[in-house]
């Protein structure tokens, strides 16, 4: 064999060798240097506990920073002291190790195990005082952990490749779920549903973080998603009125009268085109009244005024005609048609309460679950981010509407603001050069959610959250996810 071969062979021996010494994560020296990354960092670092720090450190340790030049042990740990620590026992800084990012590979001295190489990427956060944590940089790292005396010690380090936070790249925060997992507990959100449309079909179901501590949130879990119930109630007028069964401009008057306005000559006013565009007159809900009655607040058709109450007009004077719940139209003319199996306006026997995700106000405690026997026209649907999502996907086209509906829908029924309107059910972004995008969002105690499809791309996102903080993390996902569209829906909210 010539030297050439030989070569060749020992360099794909080695090679081979390489790729297949990445230990996994059951292995015991992957536990042990996990376990001293632990010390070093979240024992360690998070807390300045620099006697802890200093402990896990060979005293040969060699360190390179790409920003900061080279330190041997005594250099480190006062940088450590004096730098991150300030003042004893005062939280600076935090690390937090991207998990899937960790490589492990051992390292043989005549068929022992004597070092081990670690790589990896971290995230830093910060604060001061009473100031909530916020992400300040990333950087990716090598450690070379030796054995000494029976004991792992970190004995070279390489932190390079260093990003401040306002030039971290949002591809890589929202194309990683560890960090994502991350960016939900800095902003105390303990479960986020997202749901990507893409080219007109529902392309990705994501559910993040923790239905109850210590249990990963499932893909179908189940979300209160408050005033998202309203477009689904528009759905069921409208493919009523699709099939010559209920009319768009008829009066309510003809089914149902509120005995709190019977006597006010305006509920003949009341249509199903003035209830869906919120221009009723009524206000949001009666019980916000002084003497908790109904009331007109202004003329049928004069203006905009979101009002639940309309809604719920809407629901009694469809059972009224009809002989059937709200829920139970739902059924027959949303729900089975879209194969919406998880998705209901009451709480029955059917709803797995193991898979809800129950909802938290902004210091972590949570709300009591409302579990409504009777269907609520606006609020309180029960339902999955796959679902709500089929649901969205057949808004693009007025699927089972008839296109005269359909148009009727999409129209800019009144004006909200500069470039926003409400059509039948849904808010209309005027986006320019004929794009727009159809929205509504829901928020009640422990549930922030929004909702968006724009017909002429066929792209579209859904956000559930369970935290009354959970609308801070909208703009970020509508940027990321909807691109151009998404900064000019953003832009119209700035405004």
């Amino acid at each position: 064999m010539t030297k050439t071969a030989s070569f060749a062979l020992l360099f794909f021996f080695l090679f081979f060798n390489t790729i297949q010494a990445q230990l996994s994560k059951t292995d015991s020296l992957y536990r042990a240097i996990m376990s001293k990354d632990s010390l070093l960092f979240s024992v360690g670092f998070n807390t300045c506990n620099s006697q802890q720090t200093e402990a896990v450190l060979s005293d040969h340790l060699e360190f390179y920073h790409d920003k900061g030049g080279f330190s041997d042990k005594k250099k480190f740990m006062t940088d450590f002291k004096n730098g991150l620590c300030k003042a004893p026992d005062v939280y600076r800084s935090k690390r937090v190790l991207v998990d899937k990012s960790t490589q492990i590979y051992p390292m043989f001295k005549d068929g022992k195990v004597y070092a081990a190489v670690q790589n990896g990427e971290h995230l830093f956060y910060e604060k001061e005082g009473s100031r909530e944590e916020k992400l300040v940089g990333e950087a990716k790292f090598t450690n070379f952990w030796l054995l000494e005396n029976g004991d792992w010690k970190l004995a070279r380090s390489l932190s390079f490749d260093h990003h401040a936070k306002e030039t971290i790249n949002q591809e890589t925060v929202f194309n990683n779920d560890q960090e994502i997992e991350n960016w939900l507990k800095e902003n105390k959100i303990p479960t986020l549903g997202l749901g990507i449309i893409e080219d007109g079909v529902l392309k990705q179901v994501k559910v993040f973080g923790d239905i109850k501590k210590g249990s990963p949130a499932p893909y179908n879990t189940y979300f209160n998603v408050a005033s998202l119930t309203k477009p689904v109630t528009a759905m069921v007028a409208l493919r009523l009125i699709s099939l010559g069964k209920w009319k768009l401009d008829e009066s309510q008057d003809a089914y149902w009268t509120d005995p709190d306005i019977a006597n006010d000559p305006r509920h003949k006013k009341l249509t199903t085109r003035l209830i869906l565009s919120h221009q009723t007159g009524l206000p949001n809900w009666r019980w916000m009244n002084a003497d908790k009655k109904l009331n007109f607040q202004f003329d049928p058709g004069t203006q905009y005024q979101y009002s639940g109450e309309g809604f719920e007009y809407l629901r009694k004077a469809l059972e009224k005609k009809f002989k059937k719940t709200l829920d139970q139209l739902a059924q027959e003319l949303i729900f089975q048609p879209l194969q919406m199996k998880d998705s209901n306006y009451i709480w029955d026997q059917n709803i797995d309460e193991s898979r809800f995700a129950i909802g938290y106000n902004e210091e972590g405690k949570p709300y009591p679950i409302e579990k409504n026997t009777t269907a609520n026209a606006a609020d309180d649907l029960h339902t999955t981010i796959e679902d709500y999502g089929k649901f969205m996907v057949s808004l693009m086209t007025g699927k089972n509407l008839k296109p005269e509906v359909f148009q009727e829908m999409i129209k800019k029924q009144v004006k909200t603001k500069e470039n926003k309107y409400f059509g039948l059910g849904l808010e209309i972004y005027d986006l320019g050069e004929g794009e727009y995008a159809l929205s509504h969002g829901g928020a009640d105690q422990g549930t922030r959610c929004i909702a968006f499809v724009l017909p002429k791309s066929g792209k579209g996102l859904l956000i559930f959250t369970n935290a009354d903080n959970g609308y801070k993390v909208y703009e970020k996902l509508v940027l990321h996810y909807l691109g151009e569209e998404g900064r000019r829906i953003v832009d119209i909210e700035n405004r």
